[in-house]
């Protein structure tokens, strides 16, 4: 009986320039030798409890970050999906800021680079499945920020409501009306004022953060 791959792959988002960009991982062995994917992780059952857990491995070796934010987007399978053989990948959305990465290769990867997404795709061919698999992740995390603060993870730790609707827009990808974000993110319980201001053009504008405990609850309730 052939074996099957069982493995976690990561869509690990970005905000550089206030563009969403997706880490990608140069493959250095094949299949796919020298072109771009999706950062994955074979699962170990004698390391991993789970495929969560395999996920945070990884994504703990490749950006040297070991608390971040996952959702599961999508298990797919597929005999064709890889040439080694049948494989079963669940995927897994990650929201970070790539300021606090340090991108480290090897293992069977020889590099390690953002890449931003323009239309839910890159600029370079990806291999396997994984265009596919972005394009379903780019979306779920578009259709977060029309109802949750969830995307407001990939601003920095104190930011002010501009910046925050700025980022929404890019998401949405169309104006939306400023008093609904000020509304309902603004004044939610997840965003807390941190007594603080920044000097944006001429004027002093409050900075924000995310009470992240209010927030958990909140996302663990949807």
């Amino acid at each position: 009986m052939s074996t099957v791959l069982v493995t976690a792959d990561m869509v690990v988002f970005g905000l550089i320039n206030e563009q969403l960009h997706v880490l990608l991982v140069q493959r250095a062995a094949e299949p796919f030798n020298g072109m771009w994917a999706l950062p994955g992780a074979e699962l170990l059952p004698e390391i991993d409890p789970s495929l969560e857990h395999a996920a945070h491995r990884r994504l703990e070796e490749k950006t040297g970050l070991g608390d971040v934010y996952l959702e599961q987007v999508i298990t797919v399978s597929g005999p064709d999906r890889d040439p080694r053989g049948y494989s079963i990948s669940t995927v897994f959305m990650a929201l970070v800021r790539p300021g606090e990465c340090r991108l480290k290769a090897g293992d069977r990867v020889s590099d390690v680079a953002w890449y931003p997404i323009d239309q839910d795709k890159v600029s370079v061919p990806l291999a396997f499945d994984h265009e596919e698999l972005l394009r379903i992740a780019t979306r779920r995390l578009r259709a977060k920020a029309e109802y949750s603060l969830l995307p407001a993870l990939l601003l920095p730790p104190l930011f002010t409501v501009p910046e925050l609707e700025r980022l929404y827009h890019h998401l949405i990808g169309a104006p939306c009306p400023n008093y609904t974000l000020r509304r309902r993110l603004a004044t939610g319980p997840w965003l807390k004022n941190a007594g603080k201001t920044k000097l944006v053009g001429k004027k002093q504008t409050r900075l924000y953060q995310l009470d992240l405990a209010q927030l958990g609850t909140f996302l663990d309730a949807l």
